[in-house]
């Protein structure tokens, strides 16, 4: 055997291997009788009675709990499950209004078992770890410390010279293919059951898209440009960069690569049937403000990230606080429950640069509800 032949032998030697560890790995999340076993789906009922036991569907939920569970574990196994639909409503987030439509006890038992039993611990282990939304120890701070880190690390390298390229999609959860995700969910199934139930929840949502107020919906989002994840960390190079559902960010010394690579995104982009939001996609100069999660971030020549709350935040806050004292001036509202909101906007505050910024809010605050908050 000739020195190339033993090289090939052991690439292939090793390639099994990896095969067999992924294999090994995916084997519990890929068998519809260990995911959906009776004491899976009643563990995800507590999870889901969690901080909603005060809903009257919730308490006749609980009031037969066990009969329900094992209601949904024979629905399941004898194949006549089916979902019941949704609960639809508009919610104004932010100055946005968003469409939600969300599912009945019965089936949120159903998805959560799916999702924290399968669907989660299979998708996750496939995702970059700068994809920080909706999974467990990240989220959004997770998010704003890993931007921070990476702007730290491009200062020792770079300075403050540097660009960032922030990008954004237009109608994320509605535009998403259902092609898309059958792709990516049968590249990591073989169990035809958990995908048959997995395409049954996509499709509720008619078409195309996904529906905010679902369980599935939010890891299936992550999934949906997680080849864009691995397509910008591995095939452009970038070291810094994260994403955050539809929010993602790029930064890099020389402005025209990242030039270059706006261009390859948005085509490869068009691939998966994502859609850019022009508007929203640009490079700006590091040393610069720009806006990320509602943060503003500037780095300075000394290396000092300046953090400050995006000004529309604290002018929408403002405006709720006075609408907020005009409904407890009519009796709609408690003052404990307006200073429970308050304290929650400005938990997100914490080390951001806004000393100033919370003084005239507290001072505001103090004005319309005569209770003093400070810090």
């Amino acid at each position: 055997m000739t020195s190339e032949e033993r090289r090939e032998a052991r690439y292939q030697r090793r390639k099994q291997k990896r095969l067999e560890s992924k294999d090994r790995q995916r084997k519990p999340y890929d068998d519809f009788e260990k995911v959906f076993s009776y004491d899976n789906l009643f563990h995800a009922y507590r999870m889901c009675r969690k901080n909603v036991r005060w809903k009257s569907s919730t308490q006749r939920y609980i009031a037969n709990a066990p009969l329900n569970v094992y209601t949904a574990y024979t629905k399941l196994h004898n194949g006549t499950f089916e979902s019941d639909g949704f609960y639809e409503f508009d919610l104004f987030e932010r100055g946005k209004a968003r469409h939600i439509r969300s599912v009945s006890i019965q089936e949120r038992v159903v998805q959560r078992c799916l999702c924290d039993f399968s669907l989660v611990p299979m998708m996750r282990r496939t995702f970059i770890y700068d994809n920080g939304a909706s999974l467990t120890y990240k989220g959004y701070a997770f998010a704003v410390r890993r931007i921070d880190r990476h702007i730290r690390w491009h200062y020792r390298h770079y300075g403050n010279n540097g660009y960032v390229l922030l990008f954004d999609f237009s109608s994320y959860f509605d535009s998403i293919s259902h092609e898309l995700l059958e792709k990516i969910i049968r590249k990591e199934y073989t169990d035809e059951r958990l995908i048959d139930l997995l395409m049954h929840f996509i499709k509720m949502f008619g078409d195309e898209g996904l529906g905010l107020g679902s369980q599935i919906s939010q890891v299936l989002a992550l999934a949906a440009a997680n080849e864009l994840d691995h397509f910008i960390k591995e095939d452009l190079g970038i070291k810094c960069y994260g994403r955050y559902m539809d929010d993602g960010y790029l930064i890099h010394h020389d402005k025209a690569y990242l030039q270059e690579c706006m261009k390859r995104i948005h085509q490869k982009c068009n691939e998966l049937g994502l859609k850019l939001n022009i508007k929203k996609t640009r490079i700006v100069p590091i040393r610069r403000d720009f806006q990320w999660l509602k943060i503003m971030f500037r780095l300075t020549e000394s290396g000092y990230i300046v953090k400050r709350i995006w000004h529309k935040s604290v002018v929408r806050m403002r405006r709720k606080m006075k609408k907020l004292k005009r409904k407890m001036d009519a009796g709609l509202l408690e003052q404990s429950d307006i200073r429970a909101s308050y304290e929650s906007w400005k938990s997100h505050t914490i080390g951001l640069d806004v000393y100033h910024t919370m003084r005239s809010m507290d001072e505001l605050y103090n004005s319309l509800f005569g209770n003093e908050v400070t810090g």
